[in-house]
């Protein structure tokens, strides 16, 4: 029965090539499609659950607030809490603490005569490898980093650095200080671990593992519970610890807690700030899970309209098989039979056009994405249980309209009415162009909410600055030195620094002010800086004016009693305050223990993503941690700046490998989350409309087939190639507007949710949807012109003679 519902499908595969090869083309990109889609989000669902030991970890962060400002939430603790949590509390069974050593910028490493820029250094205690066990390719976990000046490194590093040679008992300079000695090589972290690291050092060998502080948040803090712990009890316990030993209990209105966050939910869910790695988004994950299901099933739909299309021309075989005594559930067979070969061979190259395409999407979203991201054998389970699914969602439908026709009826000639199941078909046009317009619709919108966001005026110039990583920070005379040199050169118009990215601040401070209560503090961000920060960075102040040399020297006198601050305030702060920009100026406040009078007040600018409305920010020029040198330059001099600055950072840095980058690049990174979700949702567009048009294509086909001998008819009576094209196409054109009437307001709706994301964002014009509309009808009718036009040139002769 099987070699001959074969032979009968292969021929009947052949006779109808062309439907054929456009079935397969179909489905297989909606395969491909779905596969390299599932694959992406599968990485991000699949974040830290690798871990042996994630349903019993926890994250603590830090959450504080001051007055009836907003709580500021950050991944970062104090030193002391991971050592006295472990004492206090018995639901605790083990705890770490992570120092980012290479958040101020790239490490210089040193090996033999070899020089290297790292980015993912951290440091840890040695119960690490206890909370996250990992696979050891030399070394012993237990004892890897139990000395200090330990370090393990990963299996790429070890390949980098020794080549062939055993990484073990290697010595290897970390900022030109540090001699590490590399204990253990594991493998390589993967890349859905929000814990990224190529080194690995022992936290014994910082000086702040000596103490055990409360006073600055610097490091992570993990910690993994007993088997039978509950985090909402431990919750409650650690709130009693952060009332007794954190908060100051004169200053009522300052409220510091200690937040515990599941670990294997930090990656999608967490909103707090200054994480190890930029947070996921799970909205995203939904949204592609939804592009994905949607392409596949807009592929499925395809595959029945081009089966359907073909029905009438097949209705005398149906009517021959059933004379000659076929039952109906047996030609059903037959036709589900056949719609699983083209299923097979969909599937089959939908997998080559998810390998091709896996390069591309990787790029996309800066993930090394492919099938080695899914568990053994599952991708091969996944492709079965796709064929499947695919055979019967898209058999099911044409098998049982071909196995419903009636002999008698077919053999004279009475196929099934050209209406027949017609509102299915159209309910499935609508449904394809629909889903496509609302692709389009958010395509445009995200593109140009990116657009908003990367041309707004942020406040300061961003544009041909080159910035300079300092990595451990770089001495104020040094800085002053190399600043002189480069300001020789007139291609050079300002030399800056400052502790960190002046469009990523992170620092977070409380500011009292002489003419307040006495209980009186505001939370504010803050950025140390060199005096020549504002102009360097195109900033306006609005009164007073900017450092000079007499506020460095008072600001950086060896007394640290004596030293006075000079503060730049941004309008919101002053605002805060309840100051305006000219009262402000000549007020004393005072900034975590740093004394002094407002010097300036800056106009408002955008010092984190823009997901966030401007809050206080204070500039102090404080010269003890500059990490990032900023250097602005003549608009067409960048490379001969850059190499310029090369010369200067090798006579300044002889240990350091030169890198850098441009300002504005920094910014771009801050929204690399919308930024793929944009491109990926371009390039399924229009994947998903090139499926929906061979779904018009066939039922265009459908349509002329059914149609033949009236389009006769009416030509022999005198009906015009453009009134016939006019009658094929007009029922088109009215599904195509039922379509943009659903995916307008769907579409509008889905939009301002994801906007409202965005403190500063768009608005939607009600242009796009014209827009988009009107092209979706122009797509439409190109599809269908040329089966239309074929179909009213054909010779009538032909589609009567039968008759």
């Amino acid at each position: 029965m099987l070699k001959n519902y074969f032979k009968i499908a292969v021929r009947n595969l052949w006779k109808y090539k062309t439907n054929s090869i456009i079935s397969t083309i179909g489905l297989a990109m909606g395969i491909g499609c779905f596969l390299l889609l599932a694959t992406f989000v599968l990485h991000e669902t699949r974040y830290d659950r690798f871990q042996v030991n994630a349903d019993h970890i926890v994250r603590v962060n830090f959450s504080y607030q001051s007055g009836d400002s907003e709580p500021v939430q950050v991944a970062v603790t104090p030193t002391g809490v991971a050592p006295a949590f472990a004492r206090e509390f018995g639901e605790i069974k083990d705890a770490v603490r992570l120092y980012p050593y290479s958040a101020g910028g790239a490490v210089a490493m040193k090996y033999n005569d070899k020089l290297f820029n790292e980015k993912k250094v951290l440091f840890a205690d040695e119960s690490f490898f206890r909370i996250f066990p990992t696979q050891f390719i030399e070394g012993d976990q237990a004892t890897a980093l139990a000395q200090p000046n330990s370090v393990v490194i990963d299996e790429t590093t070890a390949r980098k650095y020794f080549g062939g040679e055993s990484a073990i008992g290697k010595s290897v300079t970390m900022n030109e200080k540090l001699i590490m000695q590399v204990t253990g090589v594991i493998a390589d972290v993967p890349s859905y671990s929000h814990i990224k690291f190529n080194w690995l050092g022992s936290y014994s060998t910082l000086p702040r593992s000596k103490t055990e502080a409360f006073d600055s948040a610097n490091d992570y803090t993990y910690l993994l519970l007993q088997p039978q712990a509950k985090v909402e009890t431990l919750q409650a316990k650690v709130d009693q610890f952060a009332a007794k030993n954190l908060n100051n209990p004169q200053d009522p209105s300052s409220k510091i807690k200690l937040e515990l966050e599941a670990f294997n939910r930090i990656h999608l869910h967490s909103k707090v700030s200054a994480g190890l790695e930029a947070s996921g988004n799970y909205k995203y994950v939904y949204i592609l899970s939804g592009v994905a299901l949607l392409i596949l099933v807009i592929a499925c739909i395809n595959f029945v309209n081009l089966v359907t299309a073909r029905s009438a021309v097949r209705a005398r075989e149906v009517g021959v098989r059933k004379v000659m005594g076929a039952a109906r559930i047996q030609v059903f067979r037959q036709y589900l039979f056949e719609c699983g070969l083209i299923t097979i061979a969909a599937t089959i190259v939908g997998l080559l056009i998810s390998l091709l395409g896996f390069p591309i999407i990787s790029n996309i979203t800066e993930t090394a994405l492919g099938l080695r991201i899914w568990p053994a054998y599952s991708v091969i389970l996944l492709l079965i249980a796709l064929a499947i699914s695919v055979t019967l969602l898209s058999g099911i439908y044409p098998a049982a309209v071909l196995s419903r026709f009636e002999p008698i009826k077919v053999l004279k000639g009475k196929v099934l009415a050209a209406n027949s199941g017609s509102g299915l078909r159209s309910t499935l046009v609508v449904f394809q162009f629909t889903i496509s317009i609302l692709f389009i619709i958010g395509t445009i919108i995200a593109n140009q909410q990116l657009h908003y966001i990367q041309n707004k005026g942020l406040g300061l110039g961003a544009s041909q600055i080159i910035v300079m990583d300092v990595g451990s920070g770089i001495s104020a005379g040094k800085l002053a030195s190399m600043k002189n040199e480069l300001l020789n050169n007139p291609i050079v118009k300002y030399v800056t620094a400052s502790y960190d990215s002046p469009i990523n601040v992170q620092g977070g401070y409380t500011i009292s002010a002489s003419d307040k209560p006495q209980d009186f503090q505001m939370n504010i961000t803050a950025i140390p800086v060199e005096k020549d920060f504002v102009p360097t960075l195109g900033m306006r102040l609005i009164a007073g004016q900017n450092f000079n040399d007499t506020d460095i020297l008072q600001a950086t006198t060896d007394s640290v009693a004596l030293r006075k601050y000079a503060f730049i305030l941004n309008e919101s702060a002053v605002k805060a305050l309840g100051w305006t920009a000219e009262t402000a100026v000549g007020k004393m406040v005072n900034m975590n223990g740093r004394e002094g009078a407002v010097k300036a007040v800056a106009q408002d600018f955008h010092f984190r993503s823009l997901h966030e409305k401007i809050g206080p920010i204070a500039i102090i020029p404080e010269y003890s941690y500059f990490g990032k040198v900023m250097v602005k330059v003549s608009g067409n001099e960048s490379g001969q700046a850059v190499d310029l600055l090369r010369q200067r950072w090798k006579d300044n840095f002889p240990m350091r490998p030169f890198e850098y980058h441009f300002l504005d690049q920094e910014f771009d990174e801050m929204y690399k989350a919308e930024t793929r979700v944009s491109a990926i949702l371009g390039l399924f567009s229009g994947i998903a409309i090139f499926i929906s048009c061979l779904g018009l294509f066939a039922l265009i086909a459908f349509i002329s087939e059914q149609r033949t001998k009236e389009i006769g008819v009416r030509k022999v009576l005198g009906a015009s190639v453009a009134s016939i094209v006019m009658l094929l196409s007009k029922d088109f054109v009215k599904m195509i507007l039922v379509a943009i009437a659903i995916a307008t307001p769907a579409a509008w709706y889905g939009m301002n949710k994801w906007l409202s994301d965005f403190a500063y964002q768009i608005k939607i014009s009600p242009w796009i949807f014209i827009i988009v509309g009107l092209a979706a009808i122009a797509i439409a009718l190109f599809t269908i012109s040329f089966q239309s036009i074929k179909a009213a040139l054909m010779n009538p002769v032909k589609s009567l003679k039968s008759e």
